[in-house]
């Protein structure tokens, strides 16, 4: 039976046909004197070679393993399959275009060993364009640490280490490999640390990423700010919307008597002012209940499933 790995190393590749080989070879050599380990590569549904080249490569060395998905799924997809399919006690996340280097991945294994649960790479001198890459990055790294109160400096760096633990904990979707420091605060009570790392100008292909991901990432954002403050507490989240509809409520109700002493009877029968105070009531009752609803989910779900205790603070072998 094949040993189980001590590090399993994820990357998601897609469309990187002239990056994969050289990747595999340097995740060998950084790895030498880590003892064992695995390279799990996920096609994300690639449309040029990079199937068949990883398909190769994986025939070459059993450490090398492809996971193909059948389409393109994004990167947090792509990120979870191979999560699900490592196996081993320490499991390290990077880019395939080459950006991350292999080399700081010792690092991060030894520093996680102090005790973290999760080591997060920032880069350091970044090689990428200014206006699309650096701006929009500098301004949501910042935007993130504020919303999520998790003082990490650089969230799109894909490059991190994780206790096995951890991530059994975390499920990823939509963009959410980016908030994966503050998931892992919010689920898990993780210890997090951060260290510098290299980054290198793209050498082969183009880069998947533009502005285009702006809209995205800001309604993750929102998504992991709801389930940092609300998610064992929803019906205080309902509670606060329903408390604002039901002052907008009275409101209303206040302009239908202004209208009643002030103007013309004509206008003072009017239904408008009576009318939007009903239904910000009416909405301020729904939401209420909608929070009863989902406290009553909530409390069964912690009765059959109970929370699990913060992560344990040994340090690993």
């Amino acid at each position: 039976m094949e040993p189980t790995p001590f590090i399993s190393v994820v990357v998601p590749v897609f469309n990187e046909e002239g990056n994969a080989p050289v990747l595999v070879q340097a995740v060998r050599d950084a790895l030498t004197a880590s003892g064992t380990w695995e390279l799990i590569l996920v096609d994300d549904g690639s449309s040029d070679r990079t199937g068949e080249v990883i398909r190769a490569l994986a025939a070459a060395d059993a450490r090398v393993r492809m996971i193909p998905l059948a389409r393109n799924y994004g990167q947090s997809t792509a990120m979870q399959a191979g999560f699900d399919h490592a196996r081993g006690e320490i499991v390290v996340s990077m880019d395939g275009d080459l950006q991350n280097d292999p080399r700081d991945i010792p690092r991060l294994v030894a520093k996680l060993a102090e005790g973290y649960d999760l080591v997060a790479g920032y880069r350091v001198r970044r090689r990428d364009k200014l206006v699309t890459r650096k701006v929009p990055s500098w301004v949501a790294n910042r935007l993130i640490r504020w919303v999520t109160g998790v003082a990490i400096r650089d969230n799109g760096c894909s490059l991190k280490a994780y206790r096995r633990e951890l991530l059994e904990r975390v499920r990823l979707y939509s963009d959410m490999h980016r908030f994966i420091p503050a998931l892992a605060a919010a689920v898990a009570a993780a210890r997090i640390t951060e260290l510098p790392v290299q980054h290198h100008p793209r050498l082969h292909g183009s880069s998947k990423y533009g502005l285009s991901r702006i809209l995205k990432v800001a309604a993750d954002l929102l998504t992991v700010k709801m389930i940092r403050s609300f998610r064992d507490r929803p019906l205080w989240m309902f509670g606060l919307a329903a408390a604002g509809a039901t002052a907008l409520g009275f409101a209303f109700a206040l302009a239908t008597v202004v209208a009643m002493l002030w103007f013309r009877p004509v206008k003072a029968h009017a239904l408008i002012f009576p009318g939007a105070a009903l239904l910000w009531f009416g909405l301020g009752c729904y939401l209420l209940i909608l929070g009863l609803i989902a406290e009553g989910v909530v409390s069964a779900r912690e009765a059959v499933e109970p929370e699990q205790p913060p992560l344990l603070r040994e340090e690993l072998r």
